[in-house]
């Protein structure tokens, strides 16, 4: 019997796909790299602001401590990110989409807290309208993304009600 393969040029890059991919993963250890140093020195200018928050007004440092420590958990989701790219060697949408999200919600806190007094719907009012409005689009970005690839993993209850349960019986049990 004669087999027919398909005519498809030789490629030749098992080595230049290796060096690829090496150098790819060594950016990926660059940039955790700089973010746990971005994260160490995050943390020491919250502390240093709090230290600080006990001599001075408090308010400007409360400030100051909030939008430093959500950048913070911004860097972390973020550090988190590239772990799972470097450990999945795929990059997925969903982090993003969350460190979206905690950007839009720290903005919306820190404009809050700055214009506590001097609230004018010129400026802030729109900011906060437009803010409102990414946040919104994100989180169902975010529920669709996990709705469609891991429907079962978000929905337990539901998923057991659907089950039957072990201890009950396949038919009903008639009373005398």
């Amino acid at each position: 019997m004669l087999t027919v393969r398909p005519i498809l040029p030789k490629i030749e890059g098992g080595r230049l796909q290796g060096l690829l991919q090496l150098v790819e993963d060594g950016i990926h250890l660059v940039v955790a790299a700089l973010l746990v140093l971005l994260a160490g020195l995050l943390t020491v200018g919250v502390v240093h602001d709090v230290i600080r928050s006990i001599q001075g007004p408090y308010q400007t440092v409360v400030l100051s401590a909030l939008d430093i420590s959500l950048v913070l958990f911004i860097v972390a989701e973020l550090l988190h990110t590239v772990r799972l790219t470097i450990r999945n060697q795929t990059l997925d949408a969903e982090p993003f989409l969350v460190v979206g999200l905690i950007a839009g919600i720290r903005r919306v806190l820190i404009v809050t807290a700055e214009a506590e007094k001097s609230f004018r719907w010129n400026v802030e009012g729109i900011e906060l309208l437009v803010l409102a409005g990414l946040i919104l689009v994100m989180a169902t970005a975010v529920y669709v993304w996990r709705r469609s690839t891991r429907p079962g993993d978000y929905f337990p209850l539901q998923e057991a009600r659907r089950s039957p349960s072990p201890t009950s019986s396949p038919t009903p049990v008639r009373g005398r």
